[in-house]
């Protein structure tokens, strides 16, 4: 299958070279950009998140860019379907003869247009597939999400420096959930803390009454969660709450997905002690955040509040916009690889930089506490480590 991919892509690519050639004084076309989501694979407001940061961009900056206009596409990658993204990437890049790749949910599904990209080679920029060492496979990836080591390393240094001493993890059985864990048990012990136990349990779990209850019995300060987001985060908190690990003394640490900023109205009323890591928080206090929220909202009608999904097209359309511009209305995939590294912007969730060796994304990484008062549920930023490389890359 892959074989076949390749030959298709190579020949398109040098009808490309061999047409720019024949017609190099005719209009030049517009530049596109594929994007990859999976719209029909999780739940829409996730798809209304991701679709927002693009559009807001584009709102703010016009489809025009060095005089060349930017077309975007969008495809469904129907979820969970490694051989759908395979293929939508494929088409996307041979039919519709787009110039870069942009998006991706899921791990698994990003390895497999990752395969396609490099082929082509078509930059694709990630936003959301959390797995480390994934770029590895492709030289035209670049990272402008996050990945889980990034969030977990900062996490596990904060509960040690906090007096958490003992801890649980539990987590999602797959790529991410499995970085997480890692990551987690590697930073927290590397502190002298202990790890009590260690459970996995399968995706789209929905009762967790038999993990609680072994939580609970085996006594920990805190408890290490990894759920991803649309999954049932807000249903562990509530039952952790309703299992008495306040009383318990039982603190729960976990990335932004455990309960995301569009999730809090299902969590309110809550007493756990919940520590969340993530890059970016909607409250964050920089006057590129508060500008960006209120264009946000004013788009959205206050419908939405920006997620770090938002933010990461958001800023992935801002590199894009960026490269064309240094390349006078172009976009060579060697040229913008170049450019992409070590590139460096103000994003609302704070300054980041792409890494010019391994091509992840370099920011700050907040730690903040997620916290019921008064009928409604807050996330507060409560420390910030500055420019987090991922540490299983260091």
């Amino acid at each position: 299958m892959i074989d076949t991919v390749v030959r298709a892509l190579a020949a398109t690519v040098a009808f490309t070279v061999l047409a720019g050639l024949g017609g190099a004084s005719a209009q030049q076309p517009p530049l596109r950009i594929g994007v990859i989501y999976s719209y029909s694979g999780a739940p829409p407001i996730s798809g209304k998140l991701f679709d927002s940061g693009i559009d807001l961009y584009m709102k703010q900056h016009g489809d025009v860019v060095a005089g060349r206009k930017i077309e975007v596409i969008r495809r469904d990658d129907t979820g969970l379907a490694p051989d759908v993204a395979r293929r939508v990437a494929t088409d996307l890049i041979v039919q519709d003869h787009v110039d870069a790749l942009l998006g991706l949910l899921l791990t698994p599904n990003a390895i497999s247009v990752e395969s396609v990209s490099a082929a082509a080679k078509k930059p694709v920029l990630i936003v959301n597939a959390a797995s480390s060492h994934i770029l590895e496979r492709d030289p035209y990836a670049v990272r402008f999400g996050y990945s889980m080591p990034q969030l977990t390393q900062p996490l596990a240094q904060w509960a040690a420096s906090h007096g958490i001493k003992t801890a649980f993890i539990l987590y999602q059985n797959y790529g991410p959930g499995v970085d997480a864990s890692t990551a987690f048990t590697k930073s927290f012990t590397a502190t002298g803390g202990t790890i009590l136990d260690t459970v996995a349990f399968p995706v789209g779990t929905m009762d967790f009454s038999a993990y609680i209850q072994r939580i609970k019995d085996a006594k920990p300060q805190a408890v290490y969660a990894f759920i991803n987001g649309g999954g049932s985060g807000p249903q562990f908190v509530q039952a952790a709450d309703l299992a008495g690990f306040k009383k318990a003394g039982i603190t729960i640490l976990a990335a932004n997905d455990l309960i995301a900023v569009n999730e809090l109205k299902l969590a309110n009323a809550f007493s756990v002690d919940l520590i969340q890591a993530m890059d970016y928080t909607p409250s964050h206090p920089s006057a590129t955040n508060r500008a960006f929220v209120k264009s946000y909202d004013a788009l959205l009608n206050n419908q939405l509040v920006p997620d770090f999904l938002a933010v990461a097209t958001y800023d992935s359309m801002a590199a894009i916009y960026k490269a064309v511009a240094e390349q006078n209305g172009n976009l060579d995939p060697d040229k913008t690889m170049a450019l992409f590294a070590g590139m460096k912007l103000d994003s609302p969730r704070g300054p980041i930089a792409i890494d010019p060796k391994t091509r992840d994304i370099v920011e700050n990484i907040y730690v903040r506490r997620v916290a019921s008062q008064g009928g409604t549920t807050h996330m507060t930023e409560i420390q910030t480590y500055p420019m987090v490389h991922d540490p299983t890359e260091e």
